[in-house]
């Protein structure tokens, strides 16, 4: 199971997504409107996407830069993401280098705010909301996205960019044996306790976690607990559609 998620990831590349996301119209290729998911808006224009794109060329670094150089906008259009981007904004851009459409570039453009911890803690050192993603995210990994960058726009957006479904893959849960899924929960559990000790101070955390299974038995008390908060969120929901009072559209 772990290793067909693996090879799954190794094959999500751009050209994996063209014919997903694209149509070739009148000899042009652009992308497909899936409303509400993915839309063409009128007030995203050349002139925003050129300039947003201008500013992040500059944080990425010289090798990269001379990369992203061969490649030319093609479209781009408004994307709706996960529930922690609600109400920012975020944007597919579709690129391909000289002229070629077996050698295409997805980008993510999204918009960054100020961080929750910003009014307890201040202001971070980066010197926009999108920088200080980018470096957290450079920090937490051990490899980022070779395309990781940040812009602020036009109109004074702060925005971090990166490639789109590159090499992505989830985890089938519900078709996993227990075996598969305590070997699942283990790799993630290594890979967040490797970005906080490559981000954190380890041995502060090593200790704070101590030797026996106090922490253990809290993170798993807040699993449950939060499990039982989603399922009864989940039946307030339902019942307000029943209700009338939260209008649900499917088949989009």
């Amino acid at each position: 199971m772990i290793q067909t998620a693996v090879r799954t990831a190794a094959h999500h590349d751009a050209l994996h997504e063209l014919p997903k996301l694209t149509e070739v119209t009148d000899g042009h290729r652009r992308i497909v409107d899936h409303p509400p998911v993915i839309v063409h808006r009128p007030e995203i224009t050349n002139p925003l996407v050129t300039t947003v794109l201008a500013s992040y060329r500059e944080s990425l670094q010289e090798d990269r830069r001379v990369l992203l150089d061969r490649y030319e906008i093609v479209d781009y259009a408004l994307k709706v993401v996960g529930v922690g981007s609600v109400g920012l904004g975020a944007f597919a851009v579709l690129m391909d280098g000289a002229g070629s459409d077996d050698d295409p570039l997805f980008l993510q453009v999204k918009e960054a705010q100020a961080s929750v911890y910003e009014r307890f803690l201040g202001p971070s050192g980066q010197a926009t909301h999108g920088a200080r993603v980018v470096a957290g995210q450079r920090r937490l990994q051990a490899a980022t996205d070779v395309f990781l960058g940040s812009a602020v726009g036009k109109r004074g957006r702060h925005m971090y960019i990166r490639q789109l479904q590159d090499q992505k893959a989830g985890a089938v849960v519900e078709a996993m044996t227990l075996d598969d899924l305590t070997a699942w929960g283990e790799l993630c559990g290594w890979a967040l306790a490797r970005g906080h000790a490559r981000s954190g101070e380890p041995a502060s955390i090593a200790a704070y976690l101590g030797d026996d299974d106090a922490v253990d038995r809290a993170f798993g008390d807040f699993a449950e607990a939060y499990a039982d908060q989603t399922e009864r969120d989940y039946a307030a929901f339902t019942a307000a559609i029943a209700s009338g009072r939260i209008v649900a559209e499917t088949g989009v």
